[in-house]
């Protein structure tokens, strides 16, 4: 069975920068938070080594958060397939058929990136404030307090939306994480997961495009293929 690449080379690095900095930045963040969980910080290397580099790694995962804005925002744009798709999302929760079709990426990857990017503006705009606190005069203190709970708020949306991506990744969606590590997907998984994808893929290539698994709305998502 013929592989089709989902994922370049780049595309796989900058994500697994966003995402181990993220993870640092949770970490390092939650043991900030509160005192019962700042052992995590004692874990990766001690309470001041923690605050120092926590808002580096902030500035790595901004920067990866604005390459791959660059890079997918077309992909991310809401269609008419989309809306489609969001009114099916019940279906797909239940992992039910009669899910219409979708894209490259569909309506619910495009909402977590959405809310990734924006939360991550909002984690920058207000990391940058309680970084250089001492610089807000005290006449704009309004600034720090903001700060510090638009960046609470901005981790909290952030972390709930990095959990569904993990999670979707891994254990609803066989074969997600092995695409975006090692960049291929077999034909069958895209015809399942992404058959509108895979016939833009197949025009591209020049291939005919005449089946990919069916009409809108008859893409049965049991017996999920592997990649």
């Amino acid at each position: 069975m013929n592989n089709i690449q989902r994922y370049g080379f780049a595309e796989r690095l900058v994500h697994a920068v966003a995402g181990l900095s993220y993870v640092y930045l949770l970490l390092t963040g939650l043991a900030f938070w509160t005192p019962a969980l700042y052992w995590m910080a004692v874990v990766l290397g001690g309470g001041y080594l923690s605050r120092v580099l926590h808002p580096w790694a902030g500035l790595v995962f901004t920067g990866a958060v604005v390459w791959m804005y660059g890079v997918w925002r077309r992909d991310m744009r809401i269609t008419p397939e989309d809306r489609a798709w969001r009114k099916a999302i019940g279906r797909y929760i239940r992992n039910a058929a009669g899910v219409p079709p979708a894209g490259r990426f569909n309506y619910g990857q495009k909402m977590l990136f959405w809310l990734m990017a924006w939360g991550g503006v909002a984690l920058l705009v207000s990391g940058l404030v309680m970084w250089f606190v001492a610089s807000v005069p005290w006449e704009l203190r309004i600034l720090r307090y903001g700060a510090t709970l638009v960046h609470a708020v901005a981790a909290l949306a952030t972390i709930g939306g990095f959990i569904v991506h993990v999670y979707m990744g891994v254990a609803v969606v066989p074969g997600g994480l092995h695409a975006v590590i090692h960049g291929e997907v077999s034909e069958q998984w895209a015809r399942h997961h992404h058959p509108l994808w895979l016939a833009e893929q197949r025009a591209f290539s020049g291939k005919a495009t005449a089946s990919v698994g069916g009409a809108p709305g008859e893409n049965n998502r049991r017996g999920d293929p592997g990649p």
